[in-house]
């Protein structure tokens, strides 16, 4: 059907809505690519195959994909690849070929190797954030040196003023 209905509260009368529905079987695949929709070109792998190149299919989708790369999430860009897995009828080596040639061959093929790239990125970035504190830290230290090193030349300080105050820097300094 292409009108459901549903209602609210029990007071109100049913409440129908139309709906577009795409009925995948009776679908040809070349009307289904025609639409420019990502996931129409996904439901055109499961639609009715005559006059229709697999080979070129899968490109379109994985181009498509490619375009809308940094809108998709990994999960999204996970789903679009067990799709085309799944329901495709090329060749692995065709279907590798077709990955590289839109710079999709990176994207992550199963659920685990999935879950280990987004902890791998999350490290990195907190690799990242903690490298740029402890950067931050031994600037900070390194200044205080140089700024005690200065009022040392200057006269300000004596050799052993300056080698008690230094000290400790030197110490925070070698455990950074």
């Amino acid at each position: 059907p292409e009108q459901f209905w549903y209602a609210f509260i029990p007071g109100m009368p049913k409440q129908f809505f139309h709906f577009s529905v795409i009925k995948i079987k009776d679908e040809k695949s070349s009307d289904l690519i025609n639409k420019h929709s990502l996931l129409c070109q996904l439901l055109a792998l499961k639609a009715n195959e005559e006059g229709t190149d697999p080979a070129e299919l899968v490109s379109k989708i994985y181009q498509t994909a490619a375009q809308l790369k940094e809108h998709l999430t990994a999960d999204q860009l996970l789903l679009i690849t067990q799709w085309v897995d799944f329901y495709t009828k090329v060749p692995k080596q065709t279907l590798e070929q077709i990955k590289k040639e839109v710079s999709m061959e990176m994207v992550e093929t199963t659920i685990s190797e999935h879950i280990f790239n987004q902890g791998k990125a999350e490290g990195k970035a907190e690799g990242k954030a903690e490298g740029r504190v402890q950067g931050m830290l031994e600037g900070e230290l390194k200044g205080q040196r140089s700024i005690l090193e200065n009022l040392y030349r200057l006269g300000v300080l004596s050799a052993e003023q300056m080698n008690l105050m230094t000290a400790p820097l030197q110490q925070q300094l070698a455990v950074l």
